[in-house]
């Protein structure tokens, strides 16, 4: 059995796409996955699965969810080693866990446009694009954040976002830290 990660995108915010996590929990079991933690309602999921491909595992996950909530949920999976390679190659000191952002990418960018991603950055704040991780420290706040806004359509690739705290618990979830 490997461990992965699910991130979800867009549940739980704002009355929209509500899945809650108890029935997540239902939904993993239900296609065979064991050990399953979450973590806060916005959608993280630690489990263990046999050894598949991590597309077939989202798409898996995302067409349970449409059949009992009427709604396909973006879910990106990650391993065990991505979250550890993402974590090591961050490329900031700081851990102030609501301003240090990692946006996990579907894909690595083949042609982001990283030029327009600086010209409007606030001058706080600072990023870096490693293989499939965008980093973003915004210590006035994510919501507050152009660069942030505008981050995945610059990138030209799916993204789901996590701040430290969330990415350390996550580790922490696995038994990393």
């Amino acid at each position: 059995m490997n461990t992965y990660i699910a991130l979800f995108r867009g549940i739980n915010v704002g009355g929209n796409n509500i899945l809650p996590m108890k029935s997540l929990v239902e939904i993993l079991e239900g296609i065979g996955c064991s050990n399953i933690r979450t973590y806060i309602q916005s959608g993280n999921a630690v489990f263990q699965f046999k050894k598949e491909n991590r597309q077939t595992i989202a798409e898996k996950i995302s067409q349970k969810v449409l059949g009992h909530f009427q709604f396909e949920p973006k879910v990106l999976i990650l391993e065990l080693a991505d979250l550890q390679v993402a974590v090591k190659n961050n490329p900031y000191e700081r851990k102030d866990g609501k301003a240090l952002h990692f946006f996990f990418l579907e894909s690595a960018p083949e042609n982001p446009d990283l030029d327009g991603l600086a010209a409007i950055k606030s001058n706080s704040e600072e990023f870096k694009l490693i293989n499939k991780v965008f980093y973003l420290y915004a210590p006035d706040g994510i919501g507050r954040s152009k660069l942030a806004a505008k981050a995945e359509r610059s990138l030209r690739v799916a993204a789901t976002g996590r701040n430290w705290n969330t990415v350390s618990k996550l580790l922490e979830m696995v038994g990393q830290k």
